[in-house]
């Protein structure tokens, strides 16, 4: 069983910053492309960024120079820094991560954290 666990979320105004989190833990073998996705009321649901465990990142023309994922250093955690947070970003924020476990690969979901821009 592995569980992705997202924390960090909140409400903040705009031009602030905040920092998600999310640990995978369970039966992790390997952990191949953490990502974080959001999905905002009545839209789709998108990739914001990506990570991949040799640190090669991905971003969304939308965050792009705001938003700064990582990995720590035990590489089954994953990071989002956003940084001059528009109103626009609000959205439920979504880990996501490519998992072996006992010898199979498969693609798991966090709960999920709500990120609030508003002043």
């Amino acid at each position: 069983q592995v569980q992705l666990v997202e924390s960090g979320g909140g409400l903040v105004q705009p031009g602030g910053s905040l920092r998600l989190s999310c640990a995978a833990s369970g039966s992790v073998a390997n952990i191949n492309v953490m990502a974080w996705y959001r999905q905002a009321p009545g839209k789709q649901r998108e990739l914001v960024a990506a990570i991949t465990s040799d640190g090669i990142t991905n971003y969304a023309d939308s965050v792009n120079g705001r938003f700064t994922i990582s990995r720590g250093n035990a590489k089954n955690t994953v990071y989002l820094q956003m940084n001059s947070l528009k109103p626009e970003d609000t959205a439920v924020y979504l880990c996501n991560a490519v998992i072996q476990t006992t010898g199979w690969w498969n693609n798991y979901w966090g709960q999920g954290t709500q990120v609030t821009v508003s002043s």
